[in-house]
């Protein structure tokens, strides 16, 4: 690749590079233990990668006010850059030191990543950054229901990494932009074509690269996400594992380059296809594959989807002459049974047979069935890496997360499922709110972040238990949307919601342990209790998977109901 070809905004031929070895690192490392410090989040610590290696170029650090205000408002740094979105480091303000002096930056086990030097300290307001980065304040954004649980302030400042993450997977796929962009180089073509992807490649994807290269006669990067993508997607390593079966044996290796991007998604549709034409510039590619509803994070609360499915393409051709990258749109491909190939649809002779499955198709009718899937569709690797990781769904966990007032029927109902589960020879573990306060969120007050934090302790457990094949059962009151929706995130697709739509009085009449009559004379007294349905708000579904009436119905109907929709979704057999 020639070198004049890497000359734009972002990067141009020096990118950033905020590591530091040798005797400084000893240095810096031998500071660290006398400088305060805080713990930093998996999504900042994908971000300071970025950062620091140039992925992010030409940000040399987390976003400080000028550059963070400019960019809700304008998608541009404070310089004009065009830059799509907000990339910043929230903070406690109570851990931090004195502007001006050093913090030390580490990962969840403690480990020193890197020093900065506080130049800034500022706050930001989840409903406007939602509503202007995103285009929604609805918690079922995962970004917006992830936000819910940032600090208050912001901080930014110079940085010096000690440490980069480690990674034990795949090494040898984990490469720096610069190390991308001397393999591209010495690959000579003068034109490169990036596909991002967090999903498992089949035979329409394959197709579709191997197009896209032709087209522009040049060399072809495969770069999957491997930080945070989307809840529920397909977990990396089985990705991965995709991936190198399919250029090894599929693609010309004189032209293809399989590359692991320590991204995390902010499923920002049309404001991230630029983003990820950024980071595919820092990389040395000059032309970038954008599908339908690329980065999209599905629908909103009304069932109604967050973005439009060409938005994230016609962005990206408005201002692809300025980021430098140009567009190749994903055509819809079609296959031809009896011709054994796929083309455009707008391609399609007149009255000629096509095949195409759908990803729900895949996850539905094939891995949820153990079926293989068939050959025009995947190649016989990706077949049967996705039937060994996805057993049946009749063998897969789930959750099922009962919420409603206290008095709702949740305990009530929760009982009778148990046993039935039990007796289709499903064990099951139960999570009931007042046993979790009991033990793992002892001492945990009733304030909206004590909440919180019990609804995202209980969703962790129910996640751990489903991903190892469990069933379980989740019956707290659970009161605010956003730490559902984290719920959710944490538990994956098999997460079934369950509203126990029960009227206050009617839970009032049940009350045996006086608890509203309690509630409601502490507010008379000017003593709020922060009851939920009394002085504190229930914010109950807009879209759950089943609603139930805690009233009219008795608990073995509610729990038939939730065992008929299980059937019907295929996680016990009929």
């Amino acid at each position: 690749m020639s070198k004049a070809k890497l000359i734009s905004p972002y990067g141009g031929n020096k990118l950033v590079n905020l590591v530091v070895t040798g005797k400084e690192r000893d240095e810096l490392l031998g500071r660290a233990p006398q400088l305060p410090s805080i713990k930093i989040t998996m999504r900042n610590l994908c971000d300071l990668e970025l950062i620091a290696t140039g992925g992010f170029s030409p940000l040399d650090r987390f976003m400080g006010k000028a550059d963070y205000e400019r960019v809700l408002h304008e998608m541009r740094l404070s310089d004009g850059v065009l830059f799509p979105l907000p990339i910043t480091l929230t903070a406690d303000p109570k851990e931090l030191p004195t502007v001006g002096e050093d913090i030390v930056l580490r990962n969840a086990n403690n480990d020193v990543i890197a020093i900065m030097t506080l130049d800034e300290v500022y706050h930001w307001d989840l409903e406007t950054e939602a509503a202007l980065a995103y285009g929604s304040t609805d918690a079922k954004h995962p970004m917006v229901s992830e936000m819910a649980r940032w600090n208050k302030v912001c901080i930014s400042g110079p940085m010096k990494v000690v440490n980069l993450p480690k990674y034990y997977d795949f090494v040898e796929l984990r490469r720096t932009p610069a190390q991308v962009r001397e393999i591209l180089e010495g690959m000579g073509h003068d034109n490169v074509v990036a596909f991002q992807t967090r999903n498992p490649l089949h035979r329409i994807h394959e197709e579709l690269t191997k197009r896209a290269a032709a087209q522009v006669g040049g060399s072809l990067i495969i770069h999957p996400v491997v930080g945070m993508t989307k809840p529920g997607d397909v977990d990396h390593y089985t990705r991965v594992r995709i991936y190198k079966a399919l250029v090894e044996n599929y693609y010309d290796k004189k032209s293809t380059l399989l590359s692991l991007l320590p991204l995390a998604m902010r499923m920002a549709g049309p404001k991230e296809v630029m983003l990820h034409a950024i980071i595919r510039r820092n990389h040395g590619a000059n032309h970038f594959i954008v599908g339908r509803d690329h980065a999209g994070p599905g629908k909103d609360s009304t069932g109604k989807p967050f973005y439009g499915p060409y938005e994230a393409q016609e962005n990206m051709r408005k201002y692809e002459h300025e980021l430098g990258v140009k567009m190749i749109p994903f055509e819809e491909l079609v296959y031809l049974p009896d011709e054994q190939r796929y083309v455009e649809g707008k391609d399609v002779p007149q009255g000629a047979k096509t095949l195409n499955i759908s990803g729900t198709q895949v996850r539905d009718e094939y891995l949820a069935k153990g079926k293989l899937l068939p050959e025009w569709f995947t190649r016989p690797e990706t077949a049967e890496i996705l039937r060994e990781m996805y057993p049946p769904r009749h063998k897969q966990g789930f959750c099922i997360w009962f919420t409603g007032l206290s008095g709702s029927g949740k305990s009530a109902t929760t009982q009778v499922l148990t046993s039935l589960l039990l007796e289709r020879g499903r064990e099951v573990t139960i999570l009931d709110g007042d046993v979790v306060r009991t033990h793992l969120s002892k001492g945990l007050g009733f304030s909206k972040e004590d909440r919180d934090t019990n609804i995202l302790r209980i969703g962790f457990v129910a996640g751990e238990i489903v991903q190892a094949t469990g069933a379980v059962i989740c019956a707290a009151i659970s009161p605010y949307r956003a730490a559902r929706e984290e719920a959710r995130k944490m538990v994956g697709e098999n997460f079934v919601e369950v509203y126990m739509d029960t009227p206050v009085e009617v839970c009032e009449e049940r009350d045996v342990k006086g608890l509203y009559a309690k509630a409601r004379q502490a507010m008379l007294d000017g003593k709020p209790m922060g009851f939920t349905g009394v002085d504190d708000p229930y914010e109950p579904p807009i879209a759950p998977e089943i609603t139930l009436k805690g009233y009219g119905a008795t608990p073995e109907e509610n729990a038939h109901t939730i065992i008929a929709y299980l059937e019907e979704q295929g996680f016990l057999l009929k």
